[in-house]
């Protein structure tokens, strides 16, 4: 931990850790490095956790494991992992004691020392990391010490406690980080969409938007929102923020004054110029964007927006896109076998990200299926029926889409894969080559999350992967 923010207002502070997962460890021992009296508390007892628990204890920190919900006596700060739902007993014991509840972004941004590094922040249902890593390598391409943050992977308490010296953080946050963050302000921030999502943890869409929408509480310079969905024009509306700061609309379209968007081949930008009623100024060429499908063009110009919020020149804008290469399992290219090309875009775990990902290709044999989550599929099927050639099923809730392809796209092949072994995805693969035509798109878009089969959408995308890899190398 660098020396910069060690406060003394934390000695002797009795604050209570709910969970142990990747942010509540971290938040225990930062807490008990600056003098407070630390309890964690934990649902789960089993083995890791107790090796976890040992650890913690060794540097003086109170672990009470099977038992989240009881709020330890004398407790003057919660802070709570992103997972906890509001709705658990400790938090209702927290507020009724007239305790803060706090989540690690909200400790983070409460431990900045004097001068540090503004946030450039980013949420949305779908394509927030995308958007965030092209953002990073754009603010690197400006020569500007940058690090992408958040809920990403890297730990903000690392990026704001550390030694190392930023000059601006990519911010990457979900819903439930801002739920727990009432007092963190961005420089700029953008909402790149919403469809439901984590209904179960916020209770209703409204309920969702609502802590969506807190990324723009307090914006100094810009709050970025995508033209093509109100529902995030409506919450920049709605935002408190400082004087002067102006809405900045995202369009796959000719942009308007204020706006930034697409005109023919290129990205141009109409909002952080000198006259934005007659001038634009191009920042990079779709073919910079890397996939060019619609919604990562979308991405890199929600990006573009903050960079130039940021004082960031266009120039810097095309050379970090060029830089920019895509996480895995995100609309990648795996190979192109006797014509056909097989894309893997595992991380559509929702039908909102599916629906972009079927967008960009067409005609596709899609292979989707697992985990609902408790979604509907008629709007996706009903949408995307006339690209596809063939669809392959697998997973617990196949049978929500199948009956959906029923209602919406009867004339489409369908192959119902009913087994959940490891062969599955190898299987599907075949099945999909069997359908597909040279031209045609192999598409991984699951719509549904992975857990019923896999550990992770990591697992699954590569079994994907090398099932297509296995077939390339047998039609070589």
């Amino acid at each position: 931990m660098g020396s910069r923010q060690v406060s003394t207002s934390w000695q002797g502070k009795h604050v209570t850790v709910a969970g142990m997962g990747v942010s509540g460890i971290p938040a225990a021992r930062v807490l008990a490095g600056l003098g407070a009296r630390v309890t964690v508390v934990n649902d789960g007892d089993d083995e890791r956790s107790r090796a976890q628990a040992a650890e913690l204890r060794a540097e003086g920190v109170t672990v009470r494991l099977g038992d989240g919900d009881t709020l330890p006596e004398g407790t003057e700060l919660v802070v709570t992992t992103p997972g906890w739902q509001p709705d658990k007993p400790l938090f209702t014991a927290a507020a009724e004691a007239g305790v803060e509840v706090w989540g690690d972004v909200e400790l983070a941004w409460r431990l900045r020392g004097p001068g540090a590094a503004p946030w450039l922040a980013v949420t949305g249902t779908n394509g927030k990391t995308t958007t965030v890593r092209m953002l990073a390598a754009i603010l690197e391409a400006a020569g500007l010490r940058t690090a992408a943050v958040g809920n990403i992977g890297v730990s903000l308490l690392d990026a704001v406690l550390g030694d190392e010296e930023y000059d601006v953080l990519a911010v990457e946050l979900s819903s439930y980080q801002l739920h727990w963050a009432p007092s963190v302000r961005a420089h700029s921030a953008a909402v790149l969409n919403l469809a439901p999502d984590h209904l179960d943890w916020h209770g209703s869409m409204q309920a969702y938007a609502a802590d969506k929408g807190r990324i723009y509480e307090g914006n100094r310079i810009a709050c970025v929102y995508n033209t093509a969905d109100k529902a995030t024009e409506d919450l920049v509306r709605e935002a408190d923020v400082e004087e002067g700061c102006r809405a900045i609309g995202f369009t796959l379209g000719t942009p308007g004054p204020s706006q930034v968007g697409v005109v023919e081949d290129l990205l141009v930008d109409r909002a952080f110029v000198e006259d934005r009623q007659k001038q634009a100024q191009e920042l990079a060429s779709v073919a910079d964007v890397n996939p060019p499908a619609p919604h990562n063009i979308a991405n890199a110009l929600a990006a573009a927006a903050l960079a130039r919020a940021f004082g960031v020149p266009a120039t810097a804008v095309r050379d970090g896109l060029r830089a920019f290469r895509p996480d895995p399992h995100r609309i990648e290219l795996v190979e192109e076998v006797q014509g056909v090309r097989y894309v893997d875009d595992s991380k559509a775990t929702n039908t909102h990200a599916a629906e972009a990902s079927l967008a960009a290709y067409d005609p596709i044999v899609w292979i989707a299926g697992g985990l609902a989550k408790g979604a509907t599929f008629d709007e996706l099927v009903a949408g995307s029926a006339k690209r596809l050639r063939g669809v392959v099923l697998m997973g617990a809730d196949r049978a929500l889409i199948r009956e959906a392809l029923a209602r919406h796209a009867p004339e489409v092949p369908v192959v119902d894969l009913d087994r959940t072994d490891t062969g599955a995805m190898s299987a599907a693969v075949r099945e999909a080559a069997e359908l597909a035509r040279p031209g045609d798109t192999v598409l991984l878009a699951p719509a549904c999350a992975s857990m019923d089969m896999f550990v992770n959408y990591n697992k699954r995308g590569e079994a994907f992967a090398d099932a297509v890899r296995a077939l390339a190398a047998e039609r070589a």
